[in-house]
């Protein structure tokens, strides 16, 4: 007595065994597009919550010692985002004067007041392109599609070539685009009257 299942006519597979055919191909062909579309979708969904939600503030200050290099004359920074560009360790950097004092920044004490500096890498830590200070808060909205909220509308350090914000104000905090860390933070000291970079936040793995 054979108890395996009974042949099939039109070959050797089993009485029952599934036959793909091109006609059950044809009838199921829209599977393929719709898996496609909705992994293609939930990709994306996940990619912009983590550019959205997942950007990470600047913590404490993890200062590299880097020879001291002078940046520029504190009497040449005059008056509020006040710029001097520079290289340091290898990075392009610039060096703002605030308007208020930022994390990781420097305050100058001076004859009637302070002058508060920040200085950072102008690498972004997306892919590594450089960014630029952005004055114009209409050049920011029409090239960079953000508007900052009405307390953050001063100027900006932008990268063209994706369009994220960092906020010197804050750290360097990534605000706006595929960028999720902040921008590396200078150590800076005054001697003399002069502004001397003394220390740089290593270089973060770029994000994706």
């Amino acid at each position: 007595m054979n108890g395996g299942p009974a042949p099939d006519p039109r070959g050797d597979r089993p009485a029952g065994a599934r036959r793909v055919t091109r006609r059950s191909l044809l009838e199921h062909w829209w599977v393929v597009p719709v898996a496609g579309t909705v992994g293609a979708f939930g990709y994306m969904g996940w990619y912009a919550s983590n550019v959205t939600f997942n950007k990470r503030r600047p913590g404490r200050t993890a200062f590299r010692a880097v020879a001291a290099q002078r940046v520029a004359a504190l009497a040449d920074l005059k008056e509020d985002w006040a710029e001097v560009e520079f290289t340091y360790d290898g990075r392009p950097c610039t060096l703002l004067r605030v308007p208020r004092a930022t994390p990781g920044g420097l305050v100058v004490p001076v004859e009637g007041g302070e002058v508060p500096l920040a200085a950072f890498s102008r690498m972004c830590t997306h892919l590594s392109c450089p960014v630029n200070l952005i004055r114009d808060q209409e050049v920011m909205a029409f090239a960079f599609n953000y508007r900052p909220p009405p307390a953050d509308r001063h100027p900006q350090l932008g990268c063209r070539c994706h369009y994220s914000i960092f906020d010197p104000l804050k750290g360097g905090e990534a605000v706006f685009g595929k960028a999720t860390l902040p921008l590396p933070r200078v150590q800076l000291e005054v001697r003399g009257g002069d502004v001397y970079a003394t220390g740089i936040e290593p270089a973060p793995t770029p994000s994706n």
